[in-house]
């Protein structure tokens, strides 16, 4: 389901104060690096990647191959960092504005 603009605020501002947790090197995405960000998003639900590798059109094809096979929702992008979001359907950590 995606999210609403209001949402899309919402995590904008929680994320402002993290820190980049997976890094993606120029190497590209590998099948490890894509695993390892599944994992943090079912920790943490919201998290930063920076993409270290490429010009501005190859970072948003990374960008957009990270939430096709994660599943997650963009929620930003800035310069050499996204932020994504991925709701844990067991355990919500984040309440999100309706």
């Amino acid at each position: 389901m995606p999210i609403t603009e209001k949402q899309r605020r919402h995590l904008k501002s929680m994320a402002h104060h993290l820190n980049p947790v997976v890094i993606v090197g120029q190497h590209g995405l590998s099948e490890s690096v894509i695993k390892e960000t599944v994992l943090t998003l079912e920790t943490h639900e919201l998290i930063k990647v920076r993409i270290n590798a490429g010009d501005r059109h190859e970072r948003t094809e990374m960008i957009t191959e990270i939430s096709d096979r994660t599943g997650a929702e963009l929620v930003q992008t800035i310069g050499h960092v996204a932020v994504f979001y991925l709701r844990n359907p067991e355990k919500p950590g984040i309440r999100l504005p309706v």
